[in-house]
């Protein structure tokens, strides 16, 4: 049988790194076995649904790279992919269930269950449905259904006994039956959860793996159930590890962006981001850090993704991301830095000018966030020095003398490009005897205002005569 998998979110607002991280691991192994990824929008919990959602889900994965063979704008014989246009699929099989004895009405009210939670709170119980309409007769089922009165539909778990099941990451997992809730499979508002509605789809799709996020690990012996109520053959399952905050916290907005829409709206690649999220539970079992989607389809496996939760290290990140842009095409690289300017508020009209700054300043850059701090040296008309290494480097003896004598040459050249700005600093260094750090810095300082940064006759070039002969007075005057 090929390989058949499935991504299946929840449109309630982004898509999580997480989320994305599970698509991910799908697609490379649909890809390596040459088998199938599709793609399902559970929107079965209507009050979570966030309009629009769906929509940027589907953007988002295309633009990171996560090509789906089937789903709601691709089509295919399994459909449709979306749960809310799929009820009475899920309505007949509740039906085939309760026909069978696997599952039954219950009629209880969101008071009762409330009161119920309560008494086994205080009695010091584990809180869980008590079973109380479970074995209620065929008589008093249909009374109450002729009625009217609200219901559900639970799923019958056994009392006794366990369910044994091996896990594609964890090996052998086990769960006691009688520890396990009656699940709500169909709700009052004639919805399924997701219990049913993931069993029922993942059997009708042909789905052969089911690889999805450790969350979903407590909820197994309750789908293995089903899968058995209805006479299905079940799939290999495979949960894979959380991400985690570097204090080993489940990853949360409360410690940093979660969303891969932030991120790519932030300056992050998406191949970068690919790169990273591949690296979060899997590794290649060697010292590779950079794969092309090409690299991590032939090399991914199963076998070699950790049990235990991996940490979300924005560092690393950042890192791998500087090196995507630096590894970009020229064309590509200006097109893509150019769109972080104007989100930083630079003016982009001028596209030789812009071009010459992110020549300047490329190799500098990680994420968006970098980009002014980069940047604005080249788009502002004052001069602000606040780094103290700066401050200090101004304060030697040599450093005044350095910028009177390069403003004193400065005034011989009609225009400001490398080859004279070089050799003004080569007569600098013959007037004053001045070498090396001593001559330069000053120099960078007073045109950057930091000693680290662009190459200083690339910003010279970019500056001009005019710009440069104001920046150095500036300094001149407000720090001598």
């Amino acid at each position: 049988m090929s390989v058949r998998v499935r991504f299946a979110p929840s449109p309630t607002g982004y898509l999580h790194v997480g989320g994305l991280r599970t698509a991910l691991y799908n697609f490379l192994f649909a890809r390596h076995h040459q088998g199938v990824l599709v793609l399902r929008i559970e929107d079965t919990d209507q009050t979570r649904y966030v309009e629009g959602a769906a929509e940027s889900l589907i953007q988002t994965l295309k633009l990171t790279g996560i090509e789906y063979d089937e789903g709601p704008d691709a089509g295919g014989d399994n459909g449709p992919y979306v749960q809310s246009e799929r009820l009475e699929i899920y309505r007949k099989h509740s039906q085939q269930l309760i026909e069978n004895g696997n599952a039954y009405y219950c009629f209880c009210t969101p008071e009762d269950l409330e009161k119920m939670r309560e008494n086994q709170v205080v009695a010091g119980l584990n809180p869980q449905y008590d079973r109380g309409c479970r074995n209620l007769k065929p008589v008093e089922i249909s009374k109450k259904l002729e009625q009217g009165i609200p219901h559900v539909i639970r799923l019958k778990m056994p009392l006794e006994g366990e369910t044994v099941i091996e896990d594609l990451i964890r090996g052998k997992v086990s769960f006691q039956n009688e520890l396990q809730d009656d699940q709500i499979l169909i709700k009052s508002d004639g919805y399924p959860t997701y219990h049913l509605a993931n069993v029922v789809d993942d059997h009708l799709m042909g789905i052969t793996d089911v690889i999805r996020g450790e969350e979903w690990l407590l909820s197994l012996p309750k789908h293995i159930q089903l899968y058995k109520a209805f006479g299905c053959e079940l799939p290999k399952f495979a949960h894979l590890p959380l991400l985690l905050n570097p204090d080993r916290s489940k990853l949360s907005k409360r410690q940093g962006d979660v969303a891969v829409e932030d991120y790519l709206e932030k300056g992050y690649l998406p191949q970068a981001l690919i790169n990273f999220l591949a690296l979060l539970g899997w590794n290649p079992g060697t010292d590779q850090e950079f794969f092309s989607m090409e690299d991590l389809i032939e090399q991914f496996s199963l076998e070699r993704v950790s049990k235990s939760g991996a940490v979300f290290d924005i560092e690393k990140l950042n890192w791998m991301n500087g090196h995507y842009i630096r590894e970009l095409p020229e064309n590509e690289r200006n097109q893509f830095i150019a769109s972080l300017f104007k989100k930083a508020g630079f003016d982009i009209s001028d596209r030789e000018k812009t071009n010459k700054v992110i020549s300047a300043i490329y190799k500098k850059i990680s994420t968006g966030e970098d980009v002014k701090r980069e940047a604005q040296i080249f788009y502002l008309d004052e001069i602000q020095i606040t780094e103290n290494d700066a401050l200090d480097f101004l304060k030697k003896d040599t450093s005044k003398f350095v910028l009177e004598k390069f403003l004193e040459n400065l005034e011989t050249v009609d225009e400001l490009d490398m080859e004279s700005f070089k050799q003004i600093m080569k007569n600098v260094q013959n007037e004053t005897g001045i070498t090396k750090q001593e001559l330069w810095m000053p120099i960078r300082i007073a045109l950057t205002g930091v000693t680290h940064g662009a190459d200083l006759p690339l910003v010279i070039e970019i500056f001009g005569k005019k710009k440069v002969e104001n920046f150095v007075k500036q300094i001149l005057r407000k720090y001598f």
